[in-house]
């Protein structure tokens, strides 16, 4: 892998991160296509995700650092008085309620993730089941619920829907947002609770793997510290870039580009696998 490749594919994570389109499923789909060997070097693939993703982690955490501070004292605070009185603190619990579906899922389904969900054709499948998905709810919902009006309830409904997001192609950013608005929640507070519950998910997978790396359980293949860098600082530019804009458009945007580019990739897909010489499946 050079450190072109590494960048392209730390703009890719950066960008399908926190946009409706699947993070999990482009890092592979762009190296597939490119035949870029990545894809067969399991140890060097495995610990350049957990790479990138510390990337998207450090953007989002930039970006939505004076968030984070507000729902954690919140949190805290509602601990101590052993009472959830004020909208910060039920928006700090619902955030926490949504976290554990999805890093229990996580947890207990990580080798299959990783050794039978991230074929091609399946890939395709979810990209295009998931984008005509989103833009249908969002188009039939209401819109008469912003952020601060989610319940802890609404916390738990979504965090299961992000569980499902493990599956490459489904989009964790995607799910959590489809079903958010399913809830009546309108387009930016969905993203930005979206975009909020993911930073527990994607920060604690960044860590612990972080910690496999430093005691030694998976390694930094030697020759690759500096397309690992630069992937890194990739990923959480246009990571935190992304946020950004995303959160604007939704004020005024709706969800139709989004369905039309995740439909576009998956017919790529298809055509691609029908040719002779490609594969629906990674060995």
């Amino acid at each position: 892998m050079s450190v072109f490749q590494a960048i392209v594919l730390g703009i890719v994570q950066g960008l399908t991160e926190f946009a409706p389109v699947s993070s999990s499923g482009h890092p592979i789909l762009v190296p597939w296509v490119f035949h870029w060997p990545i894809l067969t070097n399991e140890m060097l693939n495995k610990t350049f995700d957990v790479a990138l993703h510390l990337g998207t982690f450090l953007g989002a955490l930039l970006y939505f650092w004076s968030d984070i501070v507000h729902y954690l004292q919140a949190w805290i605070r509602s601990i101590r008085k052993r009472e959830i009185y004020t909208t910060s603190e039920r928006l700090a619990w619902a955030l926490v309620i949504g976290t554990i579906p999805g890093a229990v899922a996580g947890a207990l389904f990580e080798d299959t993730i990783d050794t039978k969900l991230g074929q091609p054709w399946l890939i395709a499948v979810m990209l295009a089941a998931g984008g005509i998905l989103l833009y249908v709810v969002d188009k039939v919902a209401r819109h008469d619920r912003r952020m601060r009006d989610i319940r802890m309830r609404d916390g738990a409904v979504i965090g299961l829907a992000q569980a499902a997001a493990l599956q490459p192609g489904v989009s964790r950013s995607g799910i959590t947002i489809t079903t958010s608005r399913a809830l009546g929640i309108e387009r930016e507070g969905a993203a930005r609770f979206s975009f909020l519950l993911s930073i527990p998910i994607i920060g604690g997978a960044a860590v612990y793997k972080s910690f496999q790396l430093i005691t030694g359980k998976e390694h930094i293949p030697p020759g690759f510290g500096g397309a690992f860098f630069w992937g890194v600082v990739a990923s959480a530019i246009s990571g935190y870039l992304v946020i950004r804009w995303l959160l604007a458009y939704l004020r005024k945007g709706d969800f139709l580009p989004f369905m039309i580019y995740r439909l576009a990739v998956a017919a790529l897909v298809f055509i691609l696998i029908a040719l002779p010489g490609w594969s629906a499946t990674i060995h």
